[in-house]
C-alpha cells in the first residue's frame, strides 16, 4: 500500500493534482482563497531552438498554473549578468553568459499556488542526465549545460527575477475562470 501512495503523491506532484506544503486556504473577509504566488520561467536559448516552447507552456496549463506575462528576446548581458550574479565567480560563468545570449530566450511568469515550489519539480534536476523522466529537463534536456527552462527557485528569487525581466506594465492581471480555477484540495 505504500508503494502505491508514494506513486500516487509522485504523479499528483508531476501533474498537478497534488502538492506537498502548508495549507493553502487563506482566510479573507470574503471567505477562503487560494494564496497565489507568481515565478519566472524562461525557455533556454536550446528550448527555442528545438521549438519545445508550446510543450512547456502546455506543461504549465495543464498543471493549473495561470500565464500573466510572456515575452521573447534576446536577452541583454546587463540582465543575464544581474540574473546570474550569485554564479559571476564560477568557472563556467562566461559560458553560460555567452551561450544565454546566443538566442532567443522565452521569459514567462506564471502564476498560482505554490507554483514557485511546483515548477522546480516540474523541471527536474539541473542536469538533464539525473533529471526524472516525466519532468521537462528529463524529456527533453540534453546536457547540463543545455537543459531547456530556467525556473525561480525561491519566492524571493522569483520577485527579483520577475522583476528584472518584466515591467510591472507587462503583467497582465486577469480573471480566472478556466477549467482549474475552481479545483479545491482533495
Amino acid at each position: 500500500m505504500r508503494v502505491f501512495w508514494g506513486r500516487v503523491a509522485l504523479r499528483g506532484l508531476l501533474c498537478g493534482s497534488w502538492a506537498p506544503g502548508p495549507s493553502p486556504l487563506r482566510h479573507s473577509s470574503g471567505g477562503p482563497s487560494w494564496t497565489q504566488e507568481r515565478t519566472l520561467v524562461a525557455v533556454k536559448p536550446d528550448g527555442v531552438r528545438r521549438r519545445l516552447v508550446g510543450d512547456v507552456i502546455r506543461r504549465f496549463e495543464r498543471r493549473g498554473f495561470k500565464l500573466v506575462g510572456m515575452k521573447m528576446l534576446q536577452a541583454p548581458e546587463s540582465i543575464l549578468a544581474e540574473h546570474y550574479h550569485d554564479l559571476r565567480r564560477k568557472p563556467f560563468y562566461p559560458a553560460l553568459v555567452s551561450y544565454m545570449s546566443s538566442g532567443p530566450v522565452v521569459a514567462m511568469v506564471w502564476e498560482g499556488h505554490n507554483v514557485v515550489h511546483a515548477s522546480r519539480a516540474m523541471i527536474g534536476d539541473t542536469d538533464a542526465a539525473e533529471a526524472a523522466p516525466g519532468t521537462i529537463r528529463g524529456d527533453f534536456g540534453v546536457h547540463i549545460s543545455r537543459n531547456v527552462i530556467h525556473a525561480s527557485d525561491s519566492v524571493e528569487g522569483a520577485q527579483r527575477e520577475i522583476g528584472l525581466w518584466f515591467r510591472s506594465s507587462e503583467l497582465v492581471d486577469w480573471p480566472d475562470r478556466g477549467p482549474h480555477s475552481s479545483v479545491s484540495p482533495a
